[in-house]
């Protein structure tokens, strides 16, 4: 295991040893979501770069020394991690761009880059004996619980909001999964996961609560740096609700970067929808963390939903720190950019993915994004996971009588 010094508060500064507190800040309450600090010095003493091409393990476990698990842990067997990173030259040209790449972690097990947080937590729930994990979800979180937590035959109690995706709450179930349909907000499912944690001494992986949900989501981070060669690129566009995701994208290059393994940090722009975007009113107005209001969250991107963003602290860093910037897109716009990426690049994403397309074209159009400059768009969800809002995504399809002439004429040859 790489060796932890201390878990820090973004918010106050102060640090605490890994015994001393389980979830969030003592002092700062929830919105002191905590980061993991390590050794970095003794790591780049231990650690060898180039040795990664010898590591045959293909998933987010051949990074294992920088994560916060004993070198012999049991990990869940699902491959997680190791996603696809492709060159997207027509999507460059139709941005505007000297480059792009799209990184599609909907190719995970559960379709999701949640995966890498569940199944960090779950190893960590095994280390510890501990018999039931717990989360609250718009659904993908949910999903790569359950999913991990399955294929170690862990107990898993999910809180869910009754509008999500039908389609998401059916994978929760057919993972066996125990699932409470929460007549409310995903706020207050998350509070209620939160209570019933602490009561029943569940594990609980609530986004960004636990602070080794961002340590798991920082692998992706490691694997973009690795498959582009060690050389980054200009720009990391990531969508956002509760700010967990960015969170640990910035976590992994920040840990890269500390160790030498990349020459700079890329700059990080979060994409939120317009019906749901605390965190872009408060990078825009200069509001702290702890300032921020909860906000009546409202959008077709379900997996961006977030009325009080949990992990805001760390977000706000992580585009604060970097020069980045956030960007708004509406649900218009998040519905058309399914097919659009889908046509350009070949991944097919849920409308949460999908947005970062429809981010970059804004943040090219606005001057955040220069034409000289290479991009990446994290992919972190795969359309099947909301075929509803691809259905409405599109129009077309020839009914065609079965003749070879009505097909000519079909295709107007």
């Amino acid at each position: 295991m790489a060796e932890i010094l201390e878990l820090l508060c973004p918010v106050c500064g102060r640090k605490y040893q890994l015994q001393e507190v389980v979830y969030t800040c003592p002092v700062c309450g929830e919105v002191g979501t905590l980061e993991v600090l390590y050794d970095y010095r003794a790591l780049k003493a231990q650690l060898d770069r180039d040795a990664l091409r010898n590591q045959q393990q293909y998933s987010m476990w051949r990074y294992k020394p920088l994560m916060p698990i004993m070198p012999d842990a049991i990990v869940p067997p699902l491959r997680v991690g190791f996603t696809p990173l492709y060159d997207a030259p027509r999507l460059a040209q139709t941005l505007g761009v000297r480059q792009a790449w799209v990184k599609d972690d909907g190719a995970n097990p559960t379709g999701s880059l949640k995966d890498r947080a569940s199944a960090l937590v779950v190893a960590r729930a095994l280390e510890q004996g501990t018999e039931v994990v717990s989360t609250a979800s718009t659904g993908n979180a949910a999903a790569a619980l359950a999913g991990v937590a399955a294929s170690v035959g862990m107990k898993v109690i999910i809180f869910v909001p009754a509008a999500a995706p039908e389609a998401k709450i059916a994978q929760l179930l057919v993972y066996g999964a125990t699932v409470l349909l929460i007549e409310d907000t995903y706020d207050v499912a998350f509070d209620l996961c939160t209570q019933m944690c602490l009561s029943e001494g569940w594990y609980c992986r609530n986004t960004g609560m636990n602070p080794f949900t961002a340590e798991g989501k920082k692998t992706v981070s490691f694997e973009i740096a690795e498959q582009l060669a060690w050389n980054v690129p200009d720009v990391v566009l990531v969508s956002v609700g509760d700010g967990n995701i960015i969170a640990g994208v910035y976590k992994g290059f920040y840990d890269l970067y500390q160790l030498g393994w990349i020459e700079r940090m890329p700059r990080l722009i979060g994409v939120q929808a317009e019906g749901s975007a605390a965190l872009y009113h408060a990078w825009k107005n200069g509001i702290c963390a702890q300032d921020m209001q909860p906000i009546d969250a409202n959008t077709v991107a379900d997996s961006i939903s977030a009325g009080l963003p949990r992990d805001r602290a760390k977000a706000l860093r992580a585009v604060r720190q970097t020069q980045g910037a956030f960007v708004t897109v509406s649900d218009r716009e998040i519905i058309g950019a399914i097919p659009a990426l889908a046509r350009l690049t070949g991944v097919f994403a849920e409308p949460a993915s999908a947005a970062v397309f429809a981010g970059a074209q804004a943040a090219v159009q606005s001057g955040l994004i220069a034409t000289d400059e290479t991009v990446l768009l994290l992919g972190t969800g795969n359309g099947l996971k909301d075929v509803r809002r691809a259905q409405e995504s599109v129009t077309g399809g020839l009914r065609v009588a079965p003749t070879l002439d009505a097909v000519r004429q079909a295709l107007q040859l």
